[in-house]
Formats: C-alpha cells, structure tokens, sequence
C-alpha cells in the first residue's frame, strides 16, 4: 500500500478489508490481526506491514482450503 501511514486505525483497516470496523476490532481482540493500544483511551492501531502480512496468510489459508476442497460443479438435470 504505498503512500499509507505506518499505524492504521481500525476504521482504515476496515476500509481497506471491505468490512465492518466490527469485523476487524473481533480480528484484533481474537489475536488473528495483530495491533497495539495507544493513549489513555486505549485506541487500537494496526501497523500497515501487520496489515500486509495478515492479507497473505489468508490468501495461503485460501490456497490451502481451495486445494483440499476442490470445486466440483453439480451434474445437469436431464
């Protein structure tokens, strides 16, 4: 992603995944994406290299799960 800050607020991450921040708070809170707390509110950021790095893990898990689930189109009425 060029040009993108290094920290990414969970609503950028959202932005960027095409999903709810919901979703992505859940990803943070479940450890799948991992992001740190800053400030006395405890905002949640994302660093862009982590960001990254979990779009290629789930493209392997993609692979993996595509590989030992292969499509198989249903047969054609009569």
């Amino acid at each position: 992603m060029p040009g993108t800050p290094r920290f990414l607020t969970l609503a950028d991450v959202a932005e960027v995944l095409n999903t709810s921040s919901a979703q992505v708070y859940a990803l943070v809170r479940r450890g799948d994406l991992p992001a740190i707390k800053i400030g006395g509110r405890g905002q949640w950021r994302v660093e862009a290299a982590q960001l990254e790095q979990y779009i290629e893990r789930m493209y392997a898990e993609t692979r993996d799960f595509v590989d030992t689930h292969p499509f198989v189109e249903a047969d054609a009425p009569d």
